[in-house]
């Protein structure tokens, strides 16, 4: 594996650098975290931009809308976009980085012609519908119910957690469709309209004071079978290629929004003083900053490393359990030197004086989240151990 970038690639960089320093002065101010709706016409209107100017779907199949280019120029996309301040996918995180590629490996060409298009064009919105109040590291206890009638699933129960669920169209689902099978083995994956009758979607305010969670009943609401992704009671092999991707090359633009927080980090750090002194005086916390940047660097190489597996591959694999688990336990480390900096600087969600804190104290509650969302750690490393590492099952 080569980690160094070619001539090619380094082309398409300048080109998307030049696109995005005319694009992003034309774009409408950001609206505030709660309008829901104007952030889907704010994401989704970008999300178009990109796809009339070629940049969505970069390693997307041509047929479907993407550009055909490499996982490694997707990389580069992803860096350029991240550094320049570009609008990130937003509320469709899912349809372009989970959902999406799932239907791409797994579902049919007739589904794979109605969906993905519409995705990269910014038109369908998606949600995921995995876990259950009783069914988070434990999935496979899921219980929500999809009885065959006729050519639909009747679906009954309860989800849980579903990131933008109030504005998506359409939600990737995991149902139980034969309840006597082994817990992984009656798991059924389906696309279900978020319009359907017999939804009802409550939100969940989080600690950041936003409320982009939501739980998501089911009462009697049916579903084609017709929308079912692999065979019936297949569902658990294919949520693990939804996991995959998920886990894998999804994380990519955190840590470039990571690098740049350490940066931010050492800003601070020369701002806040300690007596006579500034605490970027402190030998000790430049080391300990020097450490979380050299780990930053050994994470990058890491996710080059994952993108050359998808590209031989088709998905992520395993690996990406490995990235999960140092990225998010890097970034509650990376938060809680920004705290400990700040002191009682840490207390208030606005900045503090001419201290840029506000987003350190956002960015620590965030990432109480990390260790437990798309997987806890203690997941990922029996999936490390049994995978990659070939240690007997727990």
């Amino acid at each position: 594996m080569d980690l160094r970038y070619s001539e090619s690639e380094e082309r398409f960089r300048k080109e998307l650098r030049e696109w995005l320093a005319g694009a992003l002065p034309t774009l409408p101010p950001k609206p505030p975290a709660d309008a829901w709706d104007d952030r889907r016409d704010y994401d989704t209107g970008w999300q178009r931009k990109l796809f009339d100017a070629g940049y969505a779907g970069i390693s997307w199949p041509v047929e479907y809308g993407g550009r055909g280019a490499t996982l490694v120029e997707q990389l580069v996309y992803l860096e350029e976009t991240t550094r320049a301040g570009a609008p990130y996918v937003g509320v469709n995180f899912v349809g372009t980085l989970h959902a999406g590629p799932t239907i791409m490996t797994e579902a049919s060409p007739e589904q794979k012609d109605e969906h993905l298009p519409r995705i990269l064009r910014g038109e369908e919105v998606w949600c995921q519908g995995f876990s259950e109040p009783n069914a988070g590291s434990d999935l496979g206890s899921l219980t929500c119910r999809g009885v065959r009638d006729g050519d639909e699933y009747v679906v009954t129960g309860q989800k849980i957690w579903t990131t933008y669920a109030q504005i998506a169209d359409w939600c990737e689902l995991l149902i139980r469709t034969d309840p006597e099978a082994p817990k992984h083995k009656g798991i059924t994956w389906v696309m279900f309209p978020m319009g359907t009758p017999g939804i009802e979607i409550r939100p969940i305010n989080t600690i950041t004071g936003t409320s982009e969670f939501s739980e998501v009943f089911f009462d009697e609401a049916r579903v084609p079978v017709a929308n079912r992704v692999g065979a019936e009671n297949d569902g658990w092999r294919v949520a693990m290629v939804t996991f995959g991707f998920e886990r894998g090359t999804a994380f990519v633009s955190d840590l470039v929004e990571t690098d740049r927080l350490i940066s931010e980090l050492v800003t601070l750090a020369r701002l806040v003083t300690r007596g006579s002194a500034t605490a970027w005086d402190d030998v000790a916390l430049r080391r300990e900053v020097g450490h979380l940047q050299a780990e930053m660097d050994a994470l990058w190489a890491m996710t080059k490393r994952n993108l050359s597996q998808a590209a031989r591959h088709g998905v992520p694999g395993p690996a990406g359990s490995v990235m999960k688990v140092a990225y998010s336990e890097l970034f509650q480390r990376v938060t809680d030197l920004a705290m400990r900096i700040l002191e009682r600087g840490g207390l208030s969600m606005e900045d503090v004086g001419d201290w840029p804190s506000g987003i350190f104290v956002e960015e620590r509650l965030r990432s109480t989240s990390f260790t437990i969302a798309a997987g806890t750690s203690q997941i990922q490393r029996n999936i490390i151990a049994e995978r990659i590492l070939g240690l007997p099952r727990e």
